[in-house]
């Protein structure tokens, strides 16, 4: 079986908070808003993050993102005014920062040393 595309769903209960925080996080609005209540960024070629109004299921996403440069996002999201936590450097070779949103979901982000060291150095 192949998949063409992954899709993350973050649910919250204010959406209209909850979105100009995830545009603030993307640095942009919403790529596509396909009907109401739900707004879509698209964050690689086959993979988008979905922010969903649905007050059932608020607050319990976990999201990880793959980043090339954690310290450089962390600044950057530091000066869109987004709390970040501290970097953490996992015993697997991954740092790792995370913030949560205003519902209580929690975007991590994520930058795999070891590939990160071997990418080219326009890549980095």
């Amino acid at each position: 079986m192949t998949f063409d595309n992954v899709f993350a769903v973050v649910p919250v209960t204010d959406f209209d908070a909850a979105r100009v925080w995830f545009e603030r996080l993307g640095g942009r609005p919403a790529d596509r808003n396909p009907m109401d209540g739900l707004a879509e960024w698209q964050v690689t070629e086959g993979g988008a993050m979905q922010l969903l109004r649905d007050a059932g299921r608020s607050g319990a996403a976990m999201v990880t993102v793959g980043v090339e440069d954690v310290d450089r996002h962390v600044a950057v999201l530091a000066e869109r005014g987004l709390d970040v936590g501290a970097v953490e450097d996992t015993p697997g070779g991954v740092r790792i920062p995370a913030l949560t949103d205003p519902a209580g979901n929690v975007i991590t982000l994520a930058q795999d040393v070891d590939r990160t060291s071997e990418l080219p150095a326009s890549c980095g």
